[in-house]
């Protein structure tokens, strides 16, 4: 977690949506309101899904582990490639994320950063310090078309003639 003052703002920083003031609104005279790491991170996850040019989240294996979940009907895991760590009054975000091919990942990050530290501190009042983003795969258009097909090329749902005869 950051110790920099809310409103020092470094050269290359995304703005805050809120300020430091909305955070202790989490801390009063009356009673704490904590915020479980888990509904920061969904929070995380739906924004950076909302951002154009982001395909899936999470690193192979997770990927994996939820399609196997959408396959058997499992309803899917909106957390999934995103870790938190909560505070009392700050978070820090990390997402791991698939890009779409031709996404220019410098600005998809930026987009996305902003929209998470949108969501999170309109949301829970949180101060975001961080968003680190991991792209680990680049979706290409050619994997949207040969899901349709099974071994060797060939469409899944047309019976293949026998190969010797």
């Amino acid at each position: 977690m950051s110790n920099r003052p809310t409103g020092a703002v470094a050269a290359g920083t995304v703005p805050r949506a809120r300020t430091q003031e909305s955070a202790t609104s989490l801390v009063t005279e009356k009673g704490i309101t904590s915020i479980d790491d888990s509904v920061v991170a969904k929070i995380a996850g739906l924004a950076a899904r909302e951002v154009s040019g982001v395909w899936a989240m999470g690193g192979g294996a997770a990927r994996a582990i939820g399609s196997v979940r959408g396959i058997v009907g499992g309803d899917p895991n909106v957390a999934q490639g995103v870790s938190v760590e909560v505070g009392e009054r700050q978070t820090a975000v990390d997402l791991d994320l698939v890009a779409e091919y031709g996404t220019a990942i410098p600005d998809l990050a930026a987009a996305v950063r902003r929209n998470v530290i949108a969501a999170v501190e309109r949301m829970c009042g949180l101060e975001v310090t961080e968003v680190n983003i991991r792209v680990d795969d680049v979706h290409l258009p050619e994997q949207d078309r040969d899901s349709d097909r099974g071994p060797g090329g060939r469409a899944a749902n047309v019976e293949q003639e026998p190969r010797v005869r």
